[in-house]
């Protein structure tokens, strides 16, 4: 078990960085005085760039029944993994967005590279050796004795017009240079001339991930579209017509979680958010927790005090549009941060791995088997560290609609992830369950070595080398 150190008031920033750090690394921390315990102390040092820190294993020291962290790594984790550095940045792309460049593992060509985690890992491995007699227990990491997990998402984008879609997509693949693949696209366009190559999009989505089940995640447009939002490429169909209609019936009768994909107008409007939530759970006619910002569109800090005011649980926006990688450094779910509130935010951050788009749009991509290959690349070092891989499909990626191979790269992907037995959820259910996992506490040891937690049902104990320990409530 670990011993945290006393929270200080005048230094909220430390406390959570310390806590985020902990709860990356699956310790599990004392929550009475009596329960034998690493002792945390936290230790001044010069500050250094992420990249150095990280190469002499994060400044991590141990002696007997303590760890020492320097208060550099934890400066660290709040400015990555709090989004604190990014927070306190004024310059925006064309969207509103801060550029990928001015992100702190960007800046260190890191983005790739699982780095909050890896720093909870050598936190871990430290508590251990440091341990000596006393007892250390970790919290499983995922339900039903899965080492890692998947969140299959999908952004609704497109609904109505989708001949208008395929204009743009060609015009893309022209100034590209991708003639081969316009005339492809052309070809799929005529055959689907007066058929819903939207509708059959999503229904191959559904039934892909039926046949191998997943249940994932949909991010719903719910604004009314006029023609400066169509033009502007944000809302563009009425989440009332017939078409949306029939698309979420079938998200929900798959069992599937629907979320509110937040409009331009929304950025930092707390009351916008609102009325779009509340619309949507009067489509659905069930909760919605969570959101993500169309284009990922979000004013980091701002953005996110609007979603708390409006009333959701979980925001899945931190990913990077233009490049595919760790944005917050870890593929999980973490606790979010305000920086200017100095103070959580009251969101959970289920920070976005992977997306399609990112490959395609912004880096000029066009084979979707290189998508894949990436999305596998990064699941597998989510795998590594037992984390969370978040992917984002939309379901317009069709022949039609000017992504010739797309769908069949999708079964290759989901299908891949699959084999690797992940946990696969909903957001809503994984938050969920990260947030149990998180306040789990050691209350006590009874004389047949069995821990006293104080946690939710469903919540395990496992040893260092991954054996099951046995657990009482109280």
């Amino acid at each position: 078990m670990l011993r945290l150190p006393p929270a200080n008031p005048a230094r909220p920033a430390e406390t959570f960085s310390l806590a985020l750090l902990v709860d990356l690394a699956r310790l599990l921390p004392a929550g009475d005085p009596a329960v034998p315990a690493v002792q945390v102390v936290i230790s001044e040092g010069e500050a250094r760039e992420i990249g150095p820190l990280r190469a002499r294993g994060f400044g991590i020291e141990l002696g007997d029944g303590e760890v020492r962290l320097p208060g550099a790594l934890l400066d660290t984790v709040l400015a990555v993994g709090g989004a604190a550095v990014e927070q306190g940045i004024a310059e925006t792309d064309r969207y509103g967005r801060v550029p990928s460049a001015r992100n702190p593992l960007v800046v260190s060509g890191l983005e790739g590279e699982p780095v909050m985690a890896e720093a909870a890992a050598a936190l871990r491995s430290a508590v251990v050796r440091a341990a000596g007699r006393r007892p250390v227990a970790l919290v499983a990491p995922w339900p039903e004795g899965r080492r890692w997990a998947v969140a299959v998402t999908h952004d609704l984008d497109v609904v109505d017009r989708w001949p208008g879609f395929t204009l743009l997509r060609l015009a893309e693949l022209v100034r590209r240079g991708h003639l081969g693949g316009a005339g492809r696209v052309v070809g799929a366009a005529l055959g689907a001339l007066g058929r819903d190559p939207v509708w059959a999009g999503v229904q191959r989505v559904l039934a892909v991930e039926r046949r191998l089940g997943i249940t994932s995640t949909w991010f719903v447009l719910c604004g009314d579209p006029t023609i400066g939002t169509m033009l502007a490429g944000d809302l563009t169909y009425d989440p009332e017509g017939r078409r949306a209609s029939r698309i979420l019936r079938a998200i929900a009768d798959g069992g599937h979680e629907i979320g509110l994909h937040g409009s331009f107008a929304t950025y930092t409007d707390p009351q916008r958010l609102a009325e779009q939530r509340a619309r949507l759970e009067r489509l659905t006619a069930s909760p919605v927790t969570g959101v993500r910002q169309h284009y990922l569109r979000m004013r980091p800090g701002g953005t996110h005090s609007a979603m708390t005011a409006a009333g959701f649980g979980y925001d899945a926006t931190y990913g990077f549009p233009d490049r595919q990688g760790f944005r917050l450094g870890v593929g999980d779910i973490v606790a979010g941060w305000d920086q200017r509130a100095q103070a959580l935010s009251g969101l959970d951050e289920v920070p976005l791995v992977w997306m399609d788009r990112a490959a395609s749009k912004y880096g000029g991509v066009e084979d979707p088997e290189a998508w894949v290959a990436d999305a596998l690349a990064l699941a597998d070092r989510c795998r590594r560290v037992e984390g969370l891989w978040v992917g984002l499909w939309h379901p317009n990626l069709t022949a039609p609609l000017g992504f010739p191979g797309a769908e069949d790269a999708f079964v290759r992907l989901a299908e891949q992830l699959i084999a690797h037995e992940p946990h696969v959820g909903p957001l809503r259910e994984l938050t969920a369950w990260r947030r149990a996992r998180r306040a789990a506490r050691a209350m006590g040891i009874l004389p047949d070595g069995c821990i006293v937690i104080d946690a939710a049902p469903g919540i395990s104990l496992e040893s260092p080398d991954g054996r099951p320990l046995p657990a009482a409530r109280g």
